[in-house]
């Protein structure tokens, strides 16, 4: 009988779901993006401007695995950035819109995230009108 008492909590315990994965970081987003850009800018010929949303998806991803919950006892490693083809026919005229797309994007998510992400995503936003200005 001690023992029936004492080894219930473990069979409830065995039989409890896993909780649901978490929604999609909004970040993601801007990853994707900053990596398009990349490509189309290392495509036309925009080398610090490639760099520079390099840059951005590179901070924007770590944050992103920073948030991400980690399985106890998983060993999954932080994500590692994918390089993106550019767009066939890729010009440098689609750069200057791409990047604007990129800082309005930035900028309404801006008022949306986490107090404590609010200067990264402001500076991704802040970064790709730079780069606008730069290109003109």
């Amino acid at each position: 009988m001690l023992l029936a008492t004492a080894t219930a909590p473990l069979a409830v315990a065995c039989t409890t779901p896993p909780p649901p994965p978490p929604p999609p970081d909004p970040l993601a987003e801007l990853v994707k993006a900053a990596l398009s850009d990349a490509a189309l800018a290392a495509a036309v010929g925009a080398p610090e401007t490639a760099a520079a949303r390099t840059e951005h998806a590179t901070r924007l991803q770590a944050e992103v695995d920073r948030a991400t919950p980690r399985v106890p006892g998983s060993s999954v490693a932080p994500t590692t950035l994918a390089s993106v083809a550019p767009q066939a026919g890729a010009t440098r005229e689609a750069l200057a819109p791409a990047l604007q797309a990129a800082q309005k994007q930035a900028g309404e998510l801006v008022v949306k995230v986490e107090s404590h992400r609010v200067g990264l995503v402001a500076s991704v936003a802040a970064g790709c009108a730079s780069l606008v200005e730069a290109l003109s």
